[in-house]
């Protein structure tokens, strides 16, 4: 797979490709795993997304699998056993809003849904695909992505400004940005094509 048409920004480290490939832009719905690129996406700000990725496995330990129940009872010992931790990225306010967000997405949870359908709610549950051609046609935030971090906010996340926001949704899929000549955006294109066929002809 390594001739294949890829978005520019991929590097052809096998890690990142892997990444591109296989996760990017996939629609995804799994309560873990949004917890988990959300508080990664946090960690990346100010650094490279490479960076995040390759200390992936690091956060995942450190973080009990980024489970939310667990880390939103962490209290001072935790944080101090997280600044000691080399594995991971030691910001003190990076490593506090991951136990505030825990906090946060079970509030969401309470009130009645989580963020599998908090974030799916914003696009009426399909993705948005915007075809760009090149990288200069894919933004850093949008209006949407300006209003979920508005909200996020309000609930008390942090580390959600709205480039962070907009990351989160090209990852999880909530937007597919992958260019035009990318093998990837064809593929996850007519995988939205068949859902919604599919969603059409069980409501018929």
């Amino acid at each position: 797979m390594t001739d294949l048409p890829r978005c520019a920004w991929c590097s052809p480290d096998p890690l990142y490709r892997a990444y591109h490939d296989k996760e990017w832009g996939v629609p995804l719905h799994d309560e873990r795993a949004l917890f988990e690129l959300l508080i990664l996406e946090g960690a990346q700000a100010g650094l490279s997304w490479f960076t995040i990725l390759k200390k992936r496995e690091n956060y995942r330990r450190a973080f009990d699998d980024f489970n939310a129940e667990r880390i939103a009872r962490y209290g001072e010992a935790d944080v101090a056993r997280l600044m000691a931790d080399a594995g991971i990225v030691r910001n003190r306010l990076k490593i506090e809003s991951t136990i505030t967000n825990a906090r946060a997405t079970l509030a969401l949870r309470e009130a009645g849904g989580g963020l599998d359908a908090y974030f799916w709610n914003f696009v009426d549950g399909r993705p948005l695909v915007n075809a760009p051609e090149d990288l200069s046609q894919v933004p850093a935030s949008t209006p949407l992505s300006n209003a979920v971090s508005k909200d996020l906010k309000k609930r008390g996340f942090k580390f959600v400004g709205s480039t962070i926001v907009y990351a989160h949704m090209q990852a999880m899929g909530l937007v597919n940005d992958h260019t035009t000549d990318c093998f990837r955006y064809g593929e996850l294109a007519g995988e939205r094509a068949g859902a919604s066929r599919s969603h059409r002809t069980t409501r018929t």
